[in-house]
């Protein structure tokens, strides 16, 4: 969760409103074929919780933003080019949607899909 107080209050951005930043930013970028959850909990609980964002982990820290994000890429692209470019994407679109700083982008290919 992000703070910042000024005169008129405060402004609270929790985690999840960031995952769906970084999920909108993620289906966009080429190659992309959705994520994956990082393991079974992930998997049942994006199962009963329509909101949740799977595959992505926010953890915001001295309102700084460290993202994970699990990945599954279409087949026949260039894995190590689509991740440099989901990183700067990710990055890009959070620090504009929410002006903190993106201190951190991991991003994980877990599966490659083949394209029908």
């Amino acid at each position: 969760m992000l703070k910042v107080e000024n005169s008129v209050g405060v402004l609270v951005i929790e985690d999840s409103a960031i995952q769906g930043v970084v999920a909108k930013a993620a289906e966009k970028c080429f190659g992309v074929a959705g994520m994956i959850p990082k393991n079974a909990t992930e998997e049942i609980r994006a199962f009963f919780d329509k909101n949740f964002e799977k595959g992505i982990r926010v953890t915001c820290v001295d309102n700084e933003i460290f993202i994970e994000i699990h990945i599954m890429v279409t087949y026949g692209i260039n894995i190590p080019a689509i991740t440099e470019s989901i990183v700067h994407k990710i990055a890009y679109s959070v620090e504009t949607a929410t002006g903190f700083k993106v201190r951190d982008v991991k991003v994980f290919v877990d599966s490659v899909c083949a394209n029908n």
